[in-house]
């Protein structure tokens, strides 16, 4: 069987060799960390050391750093735990959340439980065709409603990849007293962050995008900033409950201290150069091929495409099948490919929607790898254009 080609980063990394030795050196620890007896304390120490090395990697306190299962409940904590908190004693109701369309849906759908069953109000700050939000819609949303309960972006988009002007959003916020929560968990690892400096009220990251293991995450909250937890029972850390994995917080800081000497060395622009090379590669091999997202502040592994006349699902299938790991970046339910909420958000029709790829690289992948898809690719695309309905099935295994 011939090894697939793994393109798919955005999606998960693959864990480090040093990651996995932390981590199952870590597993064969005994102690509950909140137990006072020696063995406790011992795994409460690894966990310490653990969060810190979080702490480090982002330019914030260790007790600032929150350990979660993963992203997707960072965020849901750092959504709903801002609105409780800013809606809990309070004589001056803020119901009103300020988003973009083009977020993860771990937030849309944060939001919109909030707006159904907690009076939330959401106002969907538009997007530019790049798919980055319009500081000019956010900034007269600021000024119109003094009822705002914080507002929340990504620090860069995980479909697309561009770059979102996080420190501008947290001046115009902050001068209206509004908290900003960012989802930064494509970007932890691949973009330099420093919290302290920039302003937030909350961060989420997770590890598994920069060679931890899946379940460990984390919501980062300042000092300042009063989050009301998700889950209540023990009152391990200062916004969740719940017996602390110090195994999983361990890998979770290797992982940090390896994504730290990347952002420091020679990595992040080879990286850069690679994904500059695929996109080159995918704009000549396929002249029809658009580019999706901003070309120049955007992602380093990120290179997203859509191609007219194709079905991402049926493109993704055939390069599937030619030993290449990509991702559409939409949704797949039933067999009925839907098109991406991002590219709708950022104007484009629902046709054109449908045809995208999503490639992303990772700090292993190779330029001989890069090469290799490029030239796969147009065969794949002329094949896609081509498909049927009943190839489609096909293609699908269906």
């Amino acid at each position: 069987m011939t090894v697939a080609i793994y393109l798919d980063h955005a999606a998960t990394t693959p864990m480090l060799p040093e990651v996995i030795a932390a981590y199952t050196s870590a597993l064969s620890v005994v102690g509950n960390p909140s137990s006072i007896h020696s063995q406790g304390q011992n795994a409460k120490r690894m966990l310490e050391e653990a969060r810190e090395q979080v702490a480090a990697s982002v330019g914030a306190d260790p007790v600032e750093v929150t350990f979660t299962s993963g992203g997707t409940e960072a965020i849901n904590l750092a959504v709903k735990g801002l609105y409780w908190a800013r809606n809990s004693g309070s004589s001056l109701s803020r119901p009103r959340i300020l988003v973009a369309r083009t977020e993860h849906h771990a937030t849309i759908d944060s939001v919109e439980w909030l707006a159904a069953h907690e009076g939330a109000i959401i106002d969907w700050i538009p997007v530019d065709p790049l798919g980055r939000i319009s500081l000019a819609a956010l900034d007269a949303a600021l000024s119109s409603s003094p009822d705002v309960a914080f507002v929340t972006v990504l620090w860069a988009n995980n479909e697309v990849g561009t770059i979102q002007p996080v420190a501008e959003i947290v001046a115009l916020a902050s001068a209206h007293g509004v908290p900003v929560h960012c989802d930064a968990v494509s970007a932890y690892g691949y973009l330099p962050i420093d919290f302290h400096a920039s302003g937030l009220a909350a961060m989420s990251i997770s590890a598994h995008k920069i060679g931890g293991p899946v379940g460990a995450g984390a919501l980062v909250i300042s000092r300042a900033a009063t989050v009301t937890p998700l889950i209540h029972g023990g009152n391990q850390q200062r916004a969740r409950s719940g017996t602390q994995d110090a195994a999983g917080a361990v890998a979770f800081g290797a992982a940090a201290g390896v994504a730290v000497a990347r952002l420091a060395d020679t990595a992040a622009p080879h990286l850069r150069t690679l994904r500059d090379r695929l996109i080159a590669g995918v704009l000549a091999a396929v002249p029809s091929a658009v580019l999706r997202g901003d070309p120049v502040d955007r992602l380093p592994g990120n290179a997203h495409f859509t191609f007219p006349g194709c079905e991402g699902d049926s493109l993704l299938f055939l390069l599937d099948a030619a030993g290449f790991s990509v991702s559409t970046g939409s949704a797949c339910q039933a067999g009925v490919p839907e098109a991406s909420h991002v590219l709708l958000a950022m104007g484009l029709p629902e046709a054109e929607a449908r045809g995208a790829l999503r490639v992303t690289l990772g700090h292993a992948t190779t330029q001989a790898e890069v090469d290799a898809f490029v030239a796969a690719l147009p065969g794949a695309v002329e094949q896609a254009r081509s498909a049927g309905y009943a190839d489609r099935l096909t293609i699908l295994g269906r």
